[in-house]
């Protein structure tokens, strides 16, 4: 899959009411879902950093600042570059709070609980956990998941990603 129809996917998924434009609520909202599916509070650490991430990532990725996000902003911004320096931690303190036990792994019931609190099926979030447990031990590390979001919006082909996003409806 190259990597223009990955970030269409991606785009599609933030794009909740699917108007063609992110907003910065949509966005943030995010971080809200995860929280109230994880049943984590307002003070709890783990949230404070899963919000910070957030906050700095949007304000990254809304070039114009103008609090909205079009596809060609996003396309843009997107790339190695960016998932390295605000994407991955963002995802990670997502990760960490659907990391319920603090050790490092996702198991089947926490990715699923991440994935659909982001928007995915809960048919997709299982197909994607079964691609990326490649060793089958039921668990998936902070690492590989983050390493197979990376493979999937740089276009280098990511089971995972396949698997979340394969339903996704996108604009040409």
């Amino acid at each position: 899959m190259n990597d223009t129809i990955a970030k269409r996917r991606i785009f599609a998924m933030l794009d909740a009411d699917g108007d063609g434009i992110v907003s910065k609520h949509e966005y943030l909202a995010r971080t809200k879902h995860v929280v109230a599916a994880t049943g984590r509070t307002e003070d709890d650490p783990q949230v404070i950093a899963a919000r910070l991430a957030g906050e700095q990532a949007w304000a990254s990725m809304d070039a114009s600042g103008d609090g909205d996000m079009t596809f060609d902003e996003y396309a843009a911004w997107a790339g190695p570059e960016a998932f390295d320096s605000v994407c991955e931690p963002t995802l990670g303190a997502l990760f960490d709070l659907a990391d319920t036990d603090a050790d490092g792994t996702l198991t089947r019931s926490e990715f699923t609980v991440l994935r659909e609190a982001l928007g995915n099926p809960v048919g997709n979030a299982h197909a994607a956990f079964d691609a990326l447990d490649a060793d089958a031990d039921g668990r998936i590390s902070r690492e590989e998941y983050l390493a197979s979001i990376r493979e999937h919006v740089t276009g280098e082909g990511s089971p995972m990603g396949e698997a979340l996003y394969s339903d996704v409806k996108t604009a040409p």
